[in-house]
Parts: structure tokens; sequence; C-alpha cells
């Protein structure tokens, strides 16, 4: 008794913990029934006709078998055999046909709903995105708007005078991850070196959660995303927002002009100052003397950006930072949360993952780079401007 005691305490203990993230997080329903796109209602249509469909079979062989049990159920000092009825034709008919015409019915209609869905015509004004899947994270690209973003989708809100949905291009970079977001529509599997397909056309502006929903490794739990649907109007700021690139940042003691140029070599030089690249003979000096700077900066904290392995994994649009291996940092403030939806995108918890990411993220493959404390911070403050 006390395991079973113990068992429903930590039970209650889980919901009661998961209720809180939910809000605290402000997360909004994830039931499948909770229906805000076409697909979703499709899916969800044809799920509770099924239901009720068995469910009538449920009560109806329940109700005959309660029906047997107390009719012939056995009294007391009556010995006889109830009559017994063998080969009837009717009886037969109705246990062959019934469930035949079911089948039937159940097989034309979820035909009806897989056409509906899987070959929907794309209007002209749809949105296209390519969703790829990384171990444990998401990377959207928007070909129409040479646009880049990470783990939170941006798409815009359909109504019946502006129709606008989603269509969307699906794969994975290593491993088999599944899209889905239970209100917008059913899982889509993405598989590496194969390109399936599904759309969507949110009625409801707002927030729409989901996660991966194939098992693809130590973290995949904290695989999350987020669907923000947006008002034609906020999604053209959006988009327009996404579409600028980040300028190097001028150094302390830099002229008024704070573009940077390239020298002869190739190598980048921040304008108004002598400071280049460290691989630049004769450079190594400075570039050591500035990493090693004291102030927490935005200045300080690109240049030890820059000068790390982070640029060979991430992008900054318009700077040096061209990496593809992880997620596009170009607009990284812009994002309600980092590490795929697993922490709020603050400054505490930014400075967190930059220091370590197993703080956050057990499993990660993004590796701690073991910098100074001061390091992490001088980053964490450059990242901070990536808005």
């Amino acid at each position: 008794m006390r395991s079973i005691a113990l068992i429903c305490r930590r039970f209650l203990a889980l919901a009661a913990l998961f209720s809180a993230n939910a809000i605290a997080w402000g997360d909004p329903s994830t039931s499948t029934f909770s229906r805000a796109s076409t697909p979703a209602r499709e899916v969800s249509g044809i799920s509770i006709f099924v239901l009720t469909i068995t469910g009538m079979i449920f009560v109806g062989v329940s109700g005959l078998l309660v029906y047997a049990l107390v009719r012939y159920r056995g009294r007391q000092g009556d010995l006889s055999e109830p009559p017994q009825v063998f080969g009837s034709v009717q009886i037969e008919l109705s246990w062959t046909i019934i469930p035949v015409l079911i089948i039937v019915v159940l097989f034309l209609t979820t035909a009806r709903v897989l056409f509906s869905v899987q070959d929907a015509l794309k209007p002209a004004t749809a949105l296209d995105v390519i969703v790829v899947g990384h171990q444990f994270w998401w990377e959207f690209r928007y070909p129409q708007y040479n646009v880049v973003t990470a783990n939170e989708l941006h798409v815009p809100v359909s109504s019946d005078a502006t129709d606008r949905p989603t269509f969307m291009k699906l794969t994975s970079a290593d491993v088999i991850h599944s899209f889905w977001v239970p209100q917008l529509a059913g899982k889509t599997d993405l598989l590496p070196n194969r390109v399936n397909e599904m759309w969507i056309d949110p009625r409801a502006p707002g927030l729409y959660v989901g996660q991966c929903a194939q098992f693809c490794g130590a973290q995949h739990a904290k695989m999350l995303l987020r669907v923000y649907v947006d008002t034609p109007e906020q999604f053209k700021r959006w988009i327009a927002n996404q579409q600028r690139v980040q300028t190097e940042i001028a150094t302390p003691g830099a002229s008024e002009d704070t573009t940077t140029r390239r020298g002869s070599s190739g190598n980048v030089v921040h304008a108004g100052t002598n400071m280049v690249a460290p691989t630049s003979p004769g450079a190594a000096g400075d570039a050591v003397s500035y990493e090693a700077s004291q102030d927490i900066s935005p200045q300080t904290g690109q240049f030890v950006f820059e000068h790390q392995a982070c640029i060979s994994c991430h992008t900054v649009a318009g700077t040096v930072a061209t990496g593809r291996y992880g997620p596009d940092l170009t607009h990284m403030m812009s994002r309600a949360t980092i590490a795929a939806g697993a922490a709020p995108n603050t400054k505490e918890r930014l400075l967190a993952w930059v220091t370590d990411p197993s703080q956050i993220k057990p499993g990660s493959l993004m590796p701690a780079m073991h910098l100074t404390d001061r390091q992490n911070q001088q980053i964490t403050a450059y990242l901070l401007t990536l808005k």
C-alpha cells in the first residue's frame, strides 16, 4: 500500500509541476480536439466519427453480453440446459454484413479525409516554408523572402476573405524526426534524404505549441517548437525585421564609420581600428590583447564570438559568422525561447546556455567552450544585441 501511495504522490507532483510550467509559460492547449486549422479539423472530425462508431459497437456488444449474463444466469434448482441454436442463417448474415458495412463506411470516410488533406490545391497566395529537423532543434527557411530562423515558426493567419495557407516541405539533417503541432495538423515525419509535405491554414492568431513526435536521441523530449500565427501586418513586420542583417559593431576608439572592410589579404578589418583577425601577420598581439579585455560590452563580445569556434556552427548575417551546423543567430533575441523551447530567452538563461549548454539541455550537441566567466559574459552581451 505504501508503494501505491508513493506512486500516486509522485504522479500528483508531476501533474502539478506540468500545470505550473504551463501556466508560467503561457502555453496554449495541446489537445488534439482543439482545432485551429483545416487539416486539424479534418483529422479531428474523422477521429470523432470513428470514436462514435466504435463506441456504438462497444455499447451494443456490452449490452448483449449483460443481457445474456442476466437472462441466462444459473438459478437455484434449475438444472435444465437452455435451448441451443445451431446454423442460424439470420445471425450469420447479421454478424457478416454489419461489420462489412461498418468497414466500408470507415474506409470511405478515411479516404475522403486523406485525399482532401494530402491533395489540397496550393493557391498562389500560399507561403512556402522548408523545415529541417536537427538534433535537437528546428530550422525554418522562407525561400520567398530569403529568411532563415530556428525553433519558432511564424506564419500568417488565414481567413475566408484572405486565404494564406502555409505549405511546408519537411526533411531531416540527421535522424528521423516528426513535426507535430496538435492544434494545427497531424504529425508528419522528417526523414533523411526524403522530402515530405504538409500544410496548415490557421484561422486564429496566437501561439500554438508542439514538439518532435519521433524519438530522435537523448534530448528528444526537449525538441520543442512554437508556431506564431500573425496577422498580415504582424507577419509583414516580422519578415522585414528578419531580412535585416547585423553589422560589425565598431570597437572602442573607432571612427564614425562603423562598417567593416577587408584588407588586401582578405582578413576582416574593423573600421576605425588597426585590429584584424589574429591570422594576419603582425596583428596577433592586438587581437590577443583585445580578446583579453575586461570590458563587458557588445563590441568585445562580438570580437570574442568571432574568434572562437562559434562562427563555425552559427550564422549572423552581415558578419563573418557563416556556420550552418547550428541555429541561425541573426535575430536570436526576437525569439521567446532558447534551446528549442527548453528555456525562456532571458539574459540569465542565455548566459547559462553559453557557459554550459548541459545545464539546460543535457545531451545537447552544442559543446561547452570552457571559456572564462568574463568571456561568457562578453559573448552574452553581444548576443543580446541580435534583435
